[in-house]
């Protein structure tokens, strides 16, 4: 047995080797991982609560055995009978290392708390909700004519607004006598009636309710959660919130998400249960966020990739991991949310979920062709869902096609050396003088660029604490613009870039961003290991969107709309520069925010949208990616930076990006060349 083990802490990704024996908290701070603690590692604070994962993770080649960890020890044992510790947790001041380990950080116990940047974008939305409310005067009871409240309540209905066939789950049915005989008959009811047949009642308020009825949408992404309180008379956004996907314990990606569930018994149920938690929990924070009852949340709508699809739904994902990629169902989804966890809003709540596209291509994307309507424009647009798997739509009114490719976590800063979520303190944008070839940055939090007077004041609070996802492309694009990373994407020296920051690493260079030592902060460098999963994932977004183009029999578009919480924070420029996306005029790509979220609204807001979509869905035409030739072909030649062929006149049209090659014979002066 070796005298370490190796420890990977999730979300961050962050890992290495530590001594056996090694207490949690210690190895996180080793490590710089974002764990928190107030008290010193005295098992008092309960700040530094870890949930270790135990089975295979492919992912990670790991095994982690139910000893990875010391046994619970007499300091936790008296915290959990005092306060009380949630199930698998521990407290990372008291458990130590033994075996390999997988560590989920929770949000809680994150020191700098995860920044969800999917903010709704504003947009007038068509009301045609499914709930609806209808002020009721109800029969009362009569010994001669003897009948239920609720059939009275229904007979109401049917006789002063013309609605038929009204039915009640128990929850409704509970609290329905003593709400009449509160309103004296008089009462106002919430009822449900979705276009496919059924009427239910959703809820029922004494005498006559002046208050709007709430609703949520929700963009279930595989990193990131994102919600919406809304408002269901006039679609106004109340709250917006979000949270890490706490599957991401279980594997980065939606691949190893399934290979989890493939590989461990239960696996899948264990990640149903996890997303439904973080659901419930997310919709009660917006209702406090609003200051608003969740009880008067009537309905959800929820939009998410097929993966993330079949585990909230509890169906198998493991389909969706092997050739053919074939769903259990793409049909839209209407049900009770409760059955899928959401217990913290109105009992008898409904939730419809988007129908999907394909095997890869989800509910996710059917929301952006919903939001966006490129069947509804001549000009041809290609619309980029950026995240760990982005789903890309080409079309016009003429034909829409579709695909999603495996970018991997990379833009999201995971697998990046200096890389972290989007939080305060992380760098978001960066720019480098091509003279002198020194940075200069903003954090977020932070509204000034670090070479502004008061910079290192205004973040004294958060420090410099890493790169997110727009900062890595910012900070790639603009070393290439400045020289000091060729077009094969390879870091020069210090002599051949003629700057100090290019440090040697082994046999590769990295560039210094942030000397944080001064501050007691991290030293911030882009690597050459992060030069190529930058590569990496930009090449797959690109591939992917030549791929359809490919098909469409097209070498150009006519608009880009980078879309999705990352690709509504991406620099069109830089972009163009890394080669993310096909040429096109700067001006010609936009930001469509998180357009996913936009139309799991406009599917809340609209019963007319829900019919919409489910049509538009049918004759959109998936391409697949993973069985296309065509597709690797791209990919290789997208690995250079911008392109290994293909021109970008329009890139050219705004940069001149310098042409220096830092080939390995020139690297070392003493290394012969190959003939």
């Amino acid at each position: 047995m070796t005298e370490t083990a190796q420890v990977i802490f999730t979300p961050s990704g962050k890992r290495g080797q530590v001594a056996r024996g090694t207490t949690v908290l210690a190895a996180a701070r080793a490590l710089g991982v974002d764990l928190d603690s107030v008290c010193g590692g005295r098992g008092i604070c309960s700040k530094c609560q870890v949930s270790p994962g135990y089975g295979e993770f492919a992912k990670h080649g790991l095994s982690v055995a139910e000893g990875a960890l010391s046994p619970v020890n007499a300091v936790e044992e008296r915290y959990d009978r005092v306060r009380g510790l949630a199930p698998g947790r521990r407290l990372g001041c008291q458990a130590r290392i033994m075996a390999d380990v997988v560590l989920d950080v929770p949000p809680e116990s994150q020191l700098h708390r995860q920044v969800i940047r999917k903010s709704a974008s504003e947009r007038v939305m068509v009301m045609d909700p499914a709930t609806r409310l209808y002020y009721l005067e109800v029969a009362e009871p009569d010994m001669h004519e003897p009948s239920g409240d609720f059939q009275r309540l229904a007979e109401a209905l049917e006789n002063q607004w013309q609605i038929s066939g009204l039915q009640a789950d128990l929850g409704g049915l509970r609290g329905l006598q003593p709400i009449l005989r509160k309103g004296a008959w008089k009462v106002t009811a919430a009822v449900h009636r979705d276009g496919t047949g059924a009427t239910r009642l959703i809820g029922l308020w004494p005498g006559y309710r002046e208050a709007p009825l709430l609703g949520l949408a929700i963009d279930l992404g595989s990193t990131t959660i994102a919600g919406h309180l809304v408002a269901l008379d006039d679609g106004r956004v109340l709250a917006s919130s979000g949270l890490m996907n706490p599957q991401i314990r279980f594997g980065e990606d939606l691949m190893s998400r399934v290979s989890y569930a493939m590989m461990n018994p239960g696996g899948a149920a264990e990640m149903t249960t996890a997303v439904r938690a973080a659901l419930a929990s997310l919709a009660q924070t917006l209702a406090d966020e609003a200051g608003l009852p969740a009880s008067d949340i009537v309905e959800a709508v929820i939009v998410g990739n097929p993966v993330m699809h079949h585990l909230l739904l509890g169906l198998d994902p493991v389909e969706l991991g092997q050739s053919p990629f074939a769903l259990a169902s793409g049909a839209a989804q209407n049900l009770a949310a409760a059955e899928v966890g959401l217990t913290t809003i109105a009992v008898a709540a409904r939730l419809y979920i988007l129908p999907l596209i394909a095997g890869h291509v989800g509910a996710d994307s059917a929301a952006v062709a919903l939001a966006e309507a490129p069947e509804a424009r001549d000009d041809l647009s290609l619309i980029v869902d950026v995240g760990t798997n982005a789903e890309i739509l080409l079309g016009n009114s003429a034909r829409v096609l579709a695909c999603s490719s495996p970018t991997g976590p990379a833009f999201e800063g995971a697998q990046i050396s200096s890389g972290q979520r989007a939080a305060p303190g992380a760098i978001e944008r960066l720019e480098i003088d091509p003279v002198s070839k020194d940075p200069r940055f903003k954090v977020i939090g932070c509204d000034l660029w670090s070479s502004d007077p008061g910079f290192a004041e205004a973040t004294a609070a958060t420090g410099v604490t890493g790169i997110c996802g727009s900062g890595i492309i910012e900070a790639v694009a603009e070393m290439r613009m400045a020289g000091l990373v060729d077009a094969s994407g390879l870091i020069g020296s210090a002599e051949q870039t003629g700057s100090r920051r290019c440090k040697p690493t082994g046999r590769t260079h990295a560039y210094l961003v942030h000397d944080g030592s001064a501050d007691g902060g991290p030293r911030i460098f882009v690597t050459q290991g992060d030069i190529r999963a930058i590569q990496l994932a930009k090449s797959a977004l690109y591939a992917g969107a030549r791929l359809l183009m490919d098909e469409m029999g097209v070498d150009r578009v006519d608009r880009v709309v980078l879309a999705g919480a990352f690709g509504a924070h991406i620099s069109p420029k830089h972009a163009l520069v890394l080669g993310m996306i096909p040429d096109a005029p700067l001006a010609h790509i936009t930001s469509a925010g998180n357009a996913a979220g936009t139309g799991a609204r406009m599917a809340l807001c609209s019963v007319a949208a829900r019919r919409a979509i489910e049509a538009q869905v049918r004759r959109i035409t998936k391409v697949e990616t993973a069985i296309e030739p065509r597709f690797q072909e791209h990919f290789v030649a997208a690995n250079a930076i911008p392109h290994a062929t293909a021109p970008f006149p329009e890139l050219a049209k705004i940069v001149t990006l310098p042409n220096p090659s830092f080939n390995a014979a020139s690297a070392d002066p003493n290394r012969r060349r190959r003939r």
